[in-house]
């Protein structure tokens, strides 16, 4: 398929299929006679992936970085790309307990009638509590 089929199938701008490329982040696709790009499933698949990532809210860098595990993870398990997978399951886990304080605290202010003015925000004292510091 073409770049912009490619980007109509996966609800991305063609800019942002060029940018991905840029990046690293998708795989060269081959180039036909005529000097077309080319593109395949992996390449949609790729590209729904980022996507999906950046809607979760995963930075670009964090995506790229669980690329690259992936494709590490392919070419033969490593003892550092399983390191990585690891610290990437606890940031996970902190960045789930964090979202559960937020959601607390945003329940916690959609049930009560009033709030005290005189008490710090609920929301933003969820946020600002200290977080563990990396295992």
């Amino acid at each position: 398929m073409l770049i912009s089929e490619l980007a109509s199938l996966t609800g991305v701008k063609v800019s942002t299929v060029r940018f991905y490329e840029r990046r690293g982040l998708l795989p060269d696709p081959r180039r036909s006679e005529d000097g077309y790009r080319r593109y395949g499933e992996a390449h949609a698949r790729r590209v729904r992936f980022l996507r999906r990532g950046q809607e979760l809210g995963f930075a670009l860098g964090e995506l790229a970085a669980v690329v690259a595990f992936s494709d590490e993870a392919r070419a033969g398990t490593r003892p550092e790309v399983r390191e990585q997978g690891r610290a990437k399951l606890v940031e996970l886990d902190r960045r789930i307990a964090d979202l559960r304080r937020m959601r607390g605290a945003l329940e916690s202010v959609l049930d009560a009638w009033v709030l005290d003015p005189e008490d710090p925000c609920p929301i933003e004292d969820s946020l600002a509590q200290t977080r563990t510091p990396h295992a």
